[in-house]
C-alpha cells in the first residue's frame, strides 16, 4: 500500500508524444498566456486609475480580472513545462498546490458571476434605491466573502480531507492534477470526501446557482415590463455578465462530465482540450466580452492606450 506520506510525485498521463510539435504547442499556450496576463493586467490597471470606473459593478469586475490572473497562473507555467518535458511528473507538493488554486479560482469565479448578477439586480430593479442596498461597506463584505470562503473552504478539502488520504497510486489521467482523480487514487475510505462534496454542491454552489436565476429572472420581468431605454441599460450591462456565466458553466459541466463518466471513446486531444476549456477560455474571453461590450471600460482602454487624459 502507497499512503500519502510516500508519494513524492504524481504523473499526469493524459500528455502524449507530440514530437517536433512540442515545440510549437508550447508557442501556442505560450501566447495565450501572454495574452491573458495582458488583457486582464490592462482591465485591473485601467478601472484603478480611472475614478468614473470605482462603481461597484467595476470594483467586482476588477475583482474577477484579478481572480482570471491567479487561477492562469496556477494552471500554465505548470502546463508550459510538462509541454516540454518528457516524463510529465509533478512533485507531490506541487500538485496539491495546484488542485488548491485551480478549485479555489472556480470557487472565486462562481461566486464572483453571482454576486455580479446580485449587483446587475439591484441596479436594474431598484435604480432609486441602489446607493442605499450597495453601500461601501457591504462592497467590502461582499468582496472579502467571495475570496475568503472559496480559499478557506479549499484548505479544508485539500489540507484536512486529500493530502491524509492513503493512496495506492500516483497516475493522474489528466494534464494538470485534479482533486478529484486523485481522490480516485485513494486505498482508504473517502466516505467523508464524497459526503462533505455532496453537500457543498447542494447547499453552497446550488444556492448561487439558484441566486443567479433568481436575479435574472426578475430583471427580464423588469425588461419587458419597462421602457426602451430600460431595456437597453439590461442588454448593455448584462450581456457581456450574461455570456461570461454561461461559457463558465459551459466549461464546468463537460470538465464535471468528463471527471465522472468514462470518456475514453473519445480522441485524446479533445478530452485534453475539454479539461483545459474552463480555465482557459474565462480568462481569454472576459477581458474581451468586457472590455468591447461595456462603453465606459472601452472608452477608458482608448484613453489609456492613446495617452489621453484619464479622471483620477
Amino acid at each position: 500500500m502507497i499512503n500519502s506520506t510516500r508519494v513524492s510525485y504524481f504523473t499526469l498521463a493524459a500528455y502524449f508524444d507530440t514530437g517536433p510539435l512540442k515545440h510549437l504547442f508550447f508557442l501556442v499556450v505560450l501566447t495565450l498566456y501572454i495574452l491573458i496576463i495582458s488583457s486582464n493586467v490592462l482591465l485591473i490597471v485601467v478601472i484603478s486609475v480611472n475614478r468614473s470606473l470605482h462603481e461597484p459593478m467595476y470594483l467586482f469586475l476588477c475583482s474577477l480580472f484579478v481572480n482570471e490572473l491567479y487561477g492562469s497562473s496556477g494552471l500554465f507555467p505548470l502546463l508550459l513545462i510538462q509541454i516540454l518535458s518528457d516524463l510529465h511528473t509533478v512533485s507531490a507538493p506541487l500538485c496539491f498546490l495546484q488542485v488548491f488554486c485551480l478549485y479555489s479560482y472556480g470557487g472565486v469565479e462562481l461566486f464572483t458571476l453571482a454576486i455580479m448578477s446580485y449587483d446587475r439586480y439591484l441596479a436594474i430593479c431598484y435604480p432609486l434605491q441602489y446607493n442605499l442596498y450597495m453601500t461601501s461597506n457591504k462592497i467590502a463584505v461582499l468582496t472579502a466573502v467571495l475570496w475568503l470562503y472559496p480559499f478557506l473552504s479549499n484548505v479544508f478539502l485539500v489540507c484536512g480531507l486529500t493530502v491524509p488520504l492513503q493512496l495506492c497510486g500516483n497516475i493522474i489521467n489528466k494534464v494538470y492534477c485534479d482533486n478529484f482523480y486523485i481522490t480516485r487514487l485513494a486505498c482508504s475510505d473517502t466516505t467523508v470526501n464524497n459526503v462533505t462534496g455532496l453537500v457543498h454542491m447542494f447547499t453552497v454552489i446550488l444556492g448561487l446557482i439558484l441566486l443567479i436565476i433568481y436575479t435574472y429572472i426578475r430583471i427580464l420581468k423588469a425588461c419587458f415590463s419597462g421602457s426602451k431605454q430600460t431595456r437597453q441599460k439590461v442588454f448593455s450591462t448584462c450581456t457581456p455578465h450574461l455570456a461570461s456565466l454561461l461559457n463558465f458553466s459551459f466549461g464546468a459541466f463537460f470538465e464535471i462530465v468528463q471527471s465522472r463518466f468514462n470518456l475514453s471513446r473519445l480522441p485524446n486531444m479533445l478530452r485534453i482540450f475539454l479539461s483545459l476549456y474552463w480555465l482557459t477560455c474565462q480568462p481569454l474571453v472576459n477581458p474581451l466580452l468586457y472590455g468591447l461590450k461595456m462603453s465606459k471600460i472601452r472608452d477608458a482602454c482608448r484613453n489609456l492606450l492613446f495617452g489621453r487624459k484619464i479622471h483620477l
